[in-house]
C-alpha cells in the first residue's frame, strides 16, 4: 500500500479507520454548531439580540471597564474589521454601546457598554444560562456536562485566561 492509498487500498482515499474518525468529528462539529445556533436563536427570540450582537456585548461585559478597542473586539468575535464595524454600528444605533477615543492613541477607538447595554446583556446572559441548563445540562446531567466541558477545554490549542 502506498502513502497516498488508504487502508481500503483506493489511491488518495482515507482508510476505514480514518473515515470513521472523520465521520465522528463531523458529527461532533456540526452537532455543536447546530446546538449553538439553536441556543443563540432562543436568546434572540427572547431578547431581540442577533447572535453577533450578543457575542459582542458578552465580550464587552467581561472586558476591563466594559470597553475594548475595536481591533480586540474583532479578534474576539472572529470578524473582519468591516463586519465588526457593522455590528458596533447597530449596537450604537440601539444605544447599547458607545464609541470612545483612546486617551493614549488617537488611532484607537474603544467600544464601551452603555447602561442600557449592560442591562440588555445581563438579561440575555440569563436567558442563555437558562436554555443551556434546560437543553444541555439537564439532559446530560451536571456531572457529565462538567466532564464534557473539561474534556473539550483540555483540547483547546489557545485557552482563554479567566
Amino acid at each position: 500500500m502506498t502513502e497516498t492509498q488508504g487502508r481500503s487500498g483506493a489511491p488518495g482515499c482515507p482508510g476505514t479507520e480514518e473515515l470513521a474518525i472523520l465521520h465522528q468529528w463531523h458529527g461532533l462539529q456540526t452537532g455543536v454548531q447546530r446546538l449553538t445556533d439553536s441556543l443563540f436563536a432562543s436568546v434572540e427570540a427572547e431578547n431581540g439580540l442577533a447572535p453577533s450582537s450578543f457575542q459582542a456585548l458578552m465580550f464587552l461585559m467581561t472586558a476591563p471597564d466594559q470597553a475594548a478597542p475595536m481591533n480586540q473586539l474583532a479578534q474576539a468575535l472572529g470578524f473582519s474589521t468591516a463586519g465588526t464595524t457593522k455590528v458596533v454600528d447597530r449596537l450604537a444605533d440601539a444605544g447599547l454601546v458607545e464609541r470612545r477615543p483612546s486617551c493614549s492613541d488617537r488611532r484607537v477607538t474603544y467600544t464601551a457598554l452603555t447602561s442600557a447595554g449592560s442591562e440588555t446583556v445581563l438579561a440575555a446572559s440569563r436567558s442563555l444560562a437558562r436554555v443551556v441548563r434546560d437543553r444541555v445540562v439537564e439532559p446530560l446531567g451536571a456531572e457529565r456536562f462538567a466532564e464534557l466541558t473539561e474534556a473539550i477545554r483540555s483540547l483547546d490549542p489557545a485557552p482563554e485566561e479567566c
